[in-house]
């Protein structure tokens, strides 16, 4: 008993110095600041008519129409009913933002060092690492939140993983089911993918060990207890995943129903993204070696040097203002390697880097070799068409790999292995029974290596042509002079970097020498390289996200300013679109204020992808008509934007005349080149059922309204002496909207490639489309079911630690009477 409350004062404690460490480096956000981060901004944008139905009404409405023409709001922050899951996500992340997910990434890899044995001052040091670990920091600037969001509760899964395969199999069965459920509400399934990869290796690692010492009744028994675990976890998300799944397959995401592209040629992949999608940021093969040395490749498309760099002083001898010169250089392009630009180093730490290499010679079993499976699994993976034999196989043959982009974040998986292999072997050489001999060869071993790479790395310094990505553009637009300079600056960085990486390593290296010794107390010695581990971090992390990053509440919640174009806008009350060129199909400014074409999440409507691929960004006015774009922004003469009125705007719905049938969607969207959006519709009877008629009598005196407007429930009323066939200038999706003529259901269909039309008997009707998801009523019922299965699961082990425990020794007590 005395035991246990030590330890729950101990967990607690680390808890509390936790929040503070969190709070200390966001520190603004006790002043009501909030992190401007670019991401959060254009989600704002995304789901403000979510959000403002929502605040009106008390109900969710599971779709909006202010982005992409139209799309379900399941990857929007939709709530669900029954989403208890959630609840507790949101009572663990207590803290303001961003310090609530830094606070996620400390505690999720504490837990998960404890439930590696590892000692909790060590714990507490591994924690900081792997938090402060310099991707972790950048992705929460630029507001991959959801990505920060499902990094932070891996470690917990795994923790639970490792758990049962120590024999703890109730509470690991617990840990696993409860983080796993989490892990799902973070909704960033690459994360989870890539996660899912690396359990992969560490069954196959696992498995190996069961097979030589013969235990393996004990691998399948744990194998199904985390199979049932992780089953429950996933099924207390069953409404979101449902439904994510449901619209993904309807998103780029899903297999393309078109076999060309927008010049003819055949597609290359049906099936998934492009690889060249897939792959465009690949991380450089030598460019890994920025894990060791921040800045070996420029660091990120925007460093600050300041005063220091010679790109100032270059400009300052020029004429150029101090504060011109000053601002200019607090953005230099720095990085140089092989990716389109970075935000910043997936720097995890020089000390972390050299005590994983102390690991690799140190720790033994098969922990060291699944964590060094993961690493290399990972950094290889991250290479993407720089090794492209692994990856066009993972993309080709390897299942859902092809549905994420950007292959570079899978080195998150190194960035959580690494520092868990670096604690391992800080604990093995803080234990007594290893030789001192063994402890002084390993350090000796590993920072040689280390140095080695020092050398190497300043030797080879010469190959390097610190050629990046935009130098062709700062050339043609700031001449040669100063490519030059800048070119130079990578090198001074280059340079400065490298030395500051060994100086940190020369530090750690000192401190478990004199530990070795006997020279430095334990404590003493967890302490400085606790110490280090964090000024080494943190001293990189500043540099991409500092205080100058936050600012007011009210610019993050209203981050679009109202301009005189918004204005003359909303002086129209009628239900349009409105389309903005510079936008394109990727911005959420004009969803904030409007209706929109146009939108940005990594799952666009692909329907709506297409149109703008074959159409829109062509200047094709027919689909801007039949998409009901009542005004383009444009620019005058001047370059001054104003809102131009489309006169020939289609309208919410309109009746047409004619009917063609095409037998393929290629035929389909290739008819809207030549359709009279007006008065034809093009229908793919692959998809649609035998019309009953092709022609319609029309005549003027037709018409067709909406007189109610909610995103979810569309009311129109219709009256036409003949009966028409009536094309609605909303986007087609195949789930949860029913459709209504006078309170009595009708089926509707695709016409266009994207938009619904329904056939209209003659006469006055009313017309309704209302968004009732089943996959949400489904999703909801077996939701339910999870938890209150979770929770019986959780009471029962609480039952069970406290209540069996007791029996047995009870049990005991009166045998040993006997």
């Amino acid at each position: 008993m005395q035991k246990g409350l030590k330890a729950f004062f101990v967990h607690f404690f680390v808890t509390v110095f936790f929040v503070v460490a969190a709070l200390a480096y966001f520190y603004p956000v006790l002043q009501g600041k909030v992190i401007e981060q670019s991401d959060i901004v254009q989600f704002t944008g995304m789901a403000k008519e979510q959000n403002d139905f929502r605040k009106k009404t008390g109900d969710e409405p599971y779709w909006t129409n202010s982005a992409f023409g139209g799309m379900p709001t399941y990857q929007l922050g939709a709530y669900y009913p029954h989403d208890y899951i959630k609840t507790l996500d949101r009572a663990i992340r207590f803290l303001p933002r961003p310090a609530d997910y830094l606070f996620l990434y400390f505690i999720g890899f504490y837990i998960l060092l404890c439930c590696l044995k590892v000692d909790y001052r060590l714990a507490i040091v591994g924690a900081l690492a792997f938090g402060f670990s310099t991707y972790f920091i950048i992705i929460l600037g630029v507001g991959h939140n959801a990505k920060a969001h499902a990094l932070g509760y891996l470690p917990m899964v795994l923790g639970g993983i490792v758990l049962v395969f120590r024999k703890k199999y109730l509470w690991g069965f617990i840990l696993t089911a409860f983080a796993m459920a989490l892990e799902i509400k973070a909704n960033h399934y690459q994360m989870t993918y890539y996660f899912m990869l690396l359990v992969l290796i560490l069954g196959a690692v696992y498995l190996y060990d069961a097979i030589r010492n013969g235990k393996l009744v004990h691998y399948f028994s744990s194998v199904g207890i985390l199979l049932a675990a992780v089953l429950l976890g996933i099924a207390a998300n069953a409404t979101s995943l449902m439904a994510t799944k449901e619209y993904a397959d309807w998103s780029t995401r899903g297999k393309s129903e078109l076999t060309i592209n927008p010049d003819g040629t055949a597609k290359e992949n049906t099936n998934g993204l492009d690889k060249s999608y897939i792959t465009q940021w690949s991380y450089g093969i030598t460019e890994s070696l920025n894990l060791f040395v921040p800045r070996l490749f420029g660091g990120s498309n925007s460093e600050n040097l300041g005063e220091s760099s010679k790109t100032f002083n270059f400009l300052v001898d020029q004429g150029v203002s101090r504060s011109q010169a000053l601002n200019f250089s607090k953005g230099l392009p720095l990085y140089w390697s092989d990716q389109p630009g970075t935000s910043g180093p997936a720097y995890i730490g020089a000390i972390i880097f050299f005590l994983f290499v102390l690991g690799l010679i140190l720790v033994k079993g098969k922990t060291k070799w699944w964590l060094l499976g993961g690493v290399i699994m990972s950094l290889l993976l991250s290479w993407g068409k720089n090794f492209s034999l692994l990856t066009d196989f993972m993309i080709d043959y390897f299942p859902l790999y092809d549905k994420f982009r950007a292959v570079s974040s899978i080195q998150v998986i190194l960035e959580l292995c690494a520092p868990v292999l670096a604690i391992l072997a800080l604990r093995e050489l803080f234990t007594p029974t290893v030789r001192v001999e063994e402890k002084l060869n390993a350090l000796k071993i590993s920072f040689f290596t280390v140095l080695g790479l020092c050398v190497a790395l300043f030797i080879f310094k010469a190959g390097f042509d610190f050629v990046g990505p935009s130098d062709e553009f700062l050339k043609r637009n700031y001449g040669d002079e100063l490519v030059s300079l800048i070119q130079a600056d990578r090198k001074a960085v280059y340079n400065s970097d490298l030395l500051r990486s060994l100086i940190y390593v020369i530090l750690a290296a000192l401190a478990l020498w004199f530990y070795i010794k006997g020279k430095l107390k334990e404590n003493l010695a967890i302490v400085a390289l606790g110490a280090l581990i964090v000024f080494d971090l943190v001293g990189v992390g500043l540099r991409y996200v500092d205080g100058e990053d936050f600012v007011s509440k009210r610019r993050m919640t209203q981050p679009f300013p109202e301009t005189a174009i918004d204005q003359e806008i909303s002086k129209d009350k009628s239900i349009f679109r409105v389309y903005d060129p510079q936008e394109g199909i990727n911005g959420a400014r004009t969803s904030y204020y409007h209706q929109s074409i146009g939108g940005y999440h990594a799952a666009k409507p692909a329907g709506l992808e297409d149109l703008f691929s074959f159409y829109i960004y062509k200047g094709n006015l027919g689909v801007l008509n039949m998409l009901n774009v009542k005004y383009v922004v444009q620019q005058d003469e001047e370059g001054k934007s104003y809102p131009a009125v489309n006169p020939n705007a289609n309208g919410n719905a309109w009746f047409v005349s004619k009917v063609l049938k095409v037998d393929s969607a290629d035929e389909e969207i290739l008819a809207l080149n030549d359709l009279d959006t007006k008065t034809e519709a093009v229908v793919n009877q692959a998809k649609v059922k035998e019309l009953d008629r092709l022609e319609f009598a029309l005549d003027s005196t037709a018409s067709i309204r909406l007189t109610d407007y909610r995103p979810n429930h569309l009311v129109y009323e219709s009256a036409n002496q003949n009966p028409g066939l009536a094309v609605f200038s909303e986007m087609y999706y195949p789930h949860g909207w029913h459709a209504y003529i006078d309170g009595k259901p009708q089926d509707f269909f695709r016409v266009n490639y994207t938009l619904r039309a329904m056939e209209v008997p003659q006469g006055s009707h009313k017309i309704e489309f209302i968004f009732e998801p089943e996959v949400v009523a489904t999703g909801s019922k077996i939701t339910l079911a999870s938890n209150i299965l979770l929770a019986l699961i959780v009471l029962g082990g609480i039952g069970f630690t406290f209540f069996v425990p007791k029996k047995e020794k009870e049990l005991n007590d009166k045998k040993n009477s006997w």
